[in-house]
Formats: structure tokens, sequence, C-alpha cells
């Protein structure tokens, strides 16, 4: 069984059982988080459910399993001749993911 959710802007593909790092979401390690935003869903040895544009019913539930700063990105500005130079760095924050459990709704 796997699903496609949607959050932070992006789509996800996962199973049961499923890592993944999403953009930051608020909430502590061990709590769970439920993803209602699901777009398409293939329960086992059924047919697939597509949403139009959300399959009504269906969620993804997820435990978070970290909560971190991703690499850091240099950037570096430089104009030639001109003795200009700024260098800054970000680290953008992400939210680590273990995907728990997926509910499809087969009455569509």
């Amino acid at each position: 069984m796997y699903a496609v959710f949607k959050t932070g802007g992006k789509q996800y593909r996962v199973g049961t059982g499923d890592k993944l790092r999403v953009e930051k979401l608020p909430g502590s390690i061990g709590d769970v988080v439920t993803f209602d935003q699901v777009l398409l869903v293939q329960p086992e040895e059924q047919a697939i459910l597509i949403g139009r544009p959300l399959v009504t019913g269906a969620t993804v539930q997820a435990t978070i399993i970290g909560q971190d700063l991703g690499p850091k990105v240099t950037i570096f500005k430089f104009r030639r001749r001109k003795n200009y130079r700024r260098k800054r760095g970000h680290r953008q924050p992400f939210t680590a993911l273990e995907i728990t459990g997926i509910v499809g709704n087969a009455n569509q």
C-alpha cells in the first residue's frame, strides 16, 4: 500500500515504514502527525484511488523522529573590481518522519 500526499508545497510518495524529510512542522520528537491532503491511494489488491483533487476520507499518519537543520549552503555575492563581497550561510530546518499508517477510503 502506498499513498501520495502534499505538505510544505511538495508531494511525497510513501508506504508504511518509510522515512523521509519534509519542510519544518510544529511538534517534538515522538509526536504523531496526520496528513489529510492525500492525492492518491493504492490499497492492497485494489484499484488506485485518485483524488479530484483530494481523496476524501484518506489520511497518512506519521511519527516525528527528528527536528534538525540541513546542510549548510553558502551564498557568496561578488562584483569584480568594485570591492564588493558578501558571504552568507543558510541551513534549512526540516522534520524527519516515519510513516506509521495509511488509511484509504474505498467509498469514493
